[in-house]
């Protein structure tokens, strides 16, 4: 083997792109996906790294919604500010829960008006949590399908919706977790987003389930950025999502030591994102906590570069 072609522990995972340093096929595409800030520290963050992500010219970005209130107007606020100030384009999210039909056509109307072209349309959880039984609210779209048919009689949207390679924790089974899909889709909706996994392997299997079934919107992988992994572990079990064995104990005893949970969750995002681009994947969604370090490495593996200074 040539020294050229060899591969050390650090990059044997990390595909064809990472081990040359070249280039990834001219068709990835990344995303991103943002929370609204909750203090004035917070925000500076956020465009801090909305600044530096900005340069990788991402498909699109997309902000984060809690039903009523302060977190709604937050979501507003930031997603208007990115299609005014930068030239991202943004998708907000709009769920179901604590609105009527008649509250979120006006935001999806409004939304239009200043130029916000896409819509991550979710059914949301339980006001309570999630875990516990959903209720569809009074006066407003029962279930993700309506909201989507609900937003597409409004305007010309890109719809984007959820989807969940390990079902959705209040499934019933495959069937019913497909049929939930193809109801989406056939309402309007044109992209789907996976909720995060940890194993490639995950992400195909229910990739084909999903072309079996005859749905071929695409079905983009959901990259978690999480590298507190006590909160990373709370979110999986509320989600329904499986941590492996051997991914708990990368990071055990590491507690108190940020600096090396940071660098592990860079190693580990960085060998799926470029597994999953091996296996033929070409669209990416990163969860960045409103964070750049970490969607910036992954970016570089996928061979998406900055475009300009």
């Amino acid at each position: 083997m040539s020294a050229a072609a060899q591969t050390t522990p650090l990059t044997r995972g990390l595909g064809p792109v990472a081990r040359s340093g070249g280039v990834a096929p001219k068709d990835v595409q990344i995303s991103f996906e943002f929370f609204p800030p909750k203090s004035e520290k917070m925000e500076q963050t956020l465009w801090d790294s909305i600044q530096k992500l900005e340069t990788l010219c991402p498909d699109f970005v997309s902000v984060t919604y809690g039903a009523g209130g302060s977190t709604r107007e937050r979501t507003h606020r930031t997603v208007v500010r990115m299609a005014k100030e930068t030239n991202l384009l943004p998708a907000a999210h709009l769920t179901c829960v604590g609105s009527p039909v008649a509250e979120i056509e006006e935001i999806a109307r409004d939304y239009w008006e200043n130029g916000v072209r896409h819509i991550v349309a979710l059914r949301g959880d339980p006001p309570e949590g999630i875990g516990e039984r959903y209720s569809p609210t009074p006066g407003g779209y029962a279930h993700s399908n309506d909201l989507v048919a609900g937003l597409k009689s409004i305007a010309d949207f890109e719809i984007s919706v959820s989807a969940y390679p390990e079902r959705h924790p209040e499934s019933s089974g495959w069937g019913a977790e497909i049929d939930n899909l193809k109801r989406k889709v056939d309402a309007g909706a044109t992209r789907a987003i996976t909720q995060f996994f940890y194993e490639p392997d995950t992400y195909m299997r229910y990739l084909d389930r999903v072309r079996d079934a005859g749905i071929d919107i695409p079905i983009v992988p959901g990259l978690m950025l999480q590298p507190n992994f006590k909160g990373l572990k709370r979110m999986s079990d509320m989600c329904g999502v499986k941590v492996p064995d051997w991914y708990a104990g990368l990071f055990e005893g590491l507690e108190d030591d940020a600096d090396t949970r940071q660098l592990l969750t860079a190693s580990l995002a960085s060998e799926l994102s470029a597994e999953l681009l091996d296996r033929g994947v070409r669209q990416f969604h990163l969860y960045t906590l409103n964070r750049a370090e970490l969607p910036l490495v992954v970016s570089r593996v996928l061979g998406v570069k900055a475009a300009r200074a």
